[in-house]
């Protein structure tokens, strides 16, 4: 089974590459965005012409939620042309796509865990632009998988954890928004939940293509998620909880994202831990 990797120098492609030597049955082809620019056809062609993958894992996207308020064109050229060119290419190739989307589709307003089914209302140019990705596959290319997740950590790349980690060793207090809830995710355990859909898609009898969440269990607010990660690593630094409204954002962020991911889990036999269990200062 060749599998295709794009965005491979992101948090999620980094991950994958650091379990993928799990997977012996896998031969991996990874790109970063100078190998593949995903908004380039004609680069996606070669490459898929050379390499011939059954399964492409679109990790690379633009990922600036406040940038893209300013940037929309660049946010655009990515999220969403680069995500037509894939499913465009795949088709032609015919090569399963996994395609990682995000909890920002959603608008906020629910009080309750939000389902596949649930319709999207982005608030954010971000947003806006991954649902006009999931579109534009979903119009294209039959054989999808659209995966969205939330809040993604890791020990690669810029993130929560480590910002957190970094501005808790310096100072002695810091405020965090405690009035957006989500779940946090460990992108290893994303990573490893995409590889699992590639091998049971590939000896499936039936048609599993569609629209998925995954993100880690526990849902929290940032503030929340702050507070765990300095208990865990035993950092001495005060965390005063303030409300969006105190901490201004070009982009607007959902006030309530948590995704349900009863369908992943029962779909693909996936066991999916805390998020708690992968903050141990790495």
């Amino acid at each position: 089974m060749v599998v295709l990797v794009t965005g491979a120098n992101g948090q999620l492609g980094q991950s994958i590459q650091k379990i993928a030597s799990t997977y012996t049955n896998i031969q991996f082809v990874f790109c970063n965005s100078q190998q593949l620019d995903i908004t380039d056809l004609a680069n996606c062609q070669t490459i898929f012409k050379q390499y011939k993958p059954d399964y492409c894992i679109n990790t690379a996207a633009y990922t600036a939620v406040d940038k893209a308020e300013t940037e929309t064109a660049q946010a655009f050229e990515v999220n969403v042309t680069g995500s037509a060119n894939l499913a465009n290419v795949s088709k032609e190739f015919n090569t399963v796509l996994l395609h990682v989307s995000t909890d920002f589709v959603f608008d906020g307003t629910k009080t309750k865990p939000y389902k596949e089914t649930d319709k999207p209302n982005p608030t954010s140019v971000y947003g806006q632009t991954k649902l006009e990705g999931e579109q534009a596959i979903k119009n294209t290319w039959e054989k999808s998988y659209i995966v969205r997740t939330s809040w993604v950590f890791s020990e690669f790349g810029n993130n929560f954890l480590k910002t957190m980690i970094r501005l808790g060793s310096d100072r002695d207090e810091i405020n965090v928004v405690n009035d957006q809830t989500g779940i946090p995710t460990y992108a290893p355990d994303l990573a490893y939940a995409l590889l699992r859909i590639c091998e049971e898609d590939a000896k499936a009898a039936t048609n599993l293509y569609g629209i998925y969440n995954f993100s880690n269990s526990e849902s929290c607010t940032w503030f929340e998620f702050a507070q765990a990660i300095f208990n865990t690593n035993q950092i001495q630094c005060k965390v005063n909880p303030i409300p969006t409204s105190a901490y201004p954002t070009a982009a607007k962020r959902p006030s309530y994202s948590v995704l349900d991911t009863t369908k992943i889990q029962e779909t693909f036999s996936l066991q999916i831990p805390s998020w708690k269990n992968h903050i141990k200062l790495i």
